[in-house]
């Protein structure tokens, strides 16, 4: 029961992350609701499950790939090309720049919420 609450809290950091970035201008990332954000950060689940694998792969044969940035960036663009309501408004660019910034607040969040007793998947 445990990895549920992981996953539900996981997608809640993520959707955060996503209206967080959206309040930054430079980044191009527009979201039009809390429930945009969190049908987004299904999606990225969804993709990062179903193409993660493929980071893994090469994580295992590389060190230090650049193959999951190239995944993340990826993941980012098909959630946006996904899900009505959020938008990258530079393109390419913008992706870029959401999964940089996406993937520092997740791992500020994965550092400090089990540090006050929150799971995190």
């Amino acid at each position: 029961m445990t990895w549920l609450l992981g996953i539900l809290v996981t997608m809640i950091v993520v959707a955060a992350g996503l209206l967080i970035i959206s309040k930054i201008p430079a980044i191009g990332v527009e979201v039009d609701s809390m429930g945009i954000a969190l049908s987004a950060a299904v999606v990225f689940g969804v993709l990062n499950g179903l193409l993660g694998w493929i980071g893994g792969i090469a994580k295992a044969t590389v060190i230090l790939s650049p193959i999951s940035w190239v995944m993340n960036i990826v993941i980012f663009g098909l959630a946006a090309w996904l899900v009505q309501g959020f938008r990258l408004r530079n393109g390419i660019l913008s992706a870029v720049l959401g999964a940089f910034a996406l993937s520092l607040l997740f791992s500020l969040a994965r550092y400090l919420l089990p540090q006050v007793g929150i799971p995190m998947a």
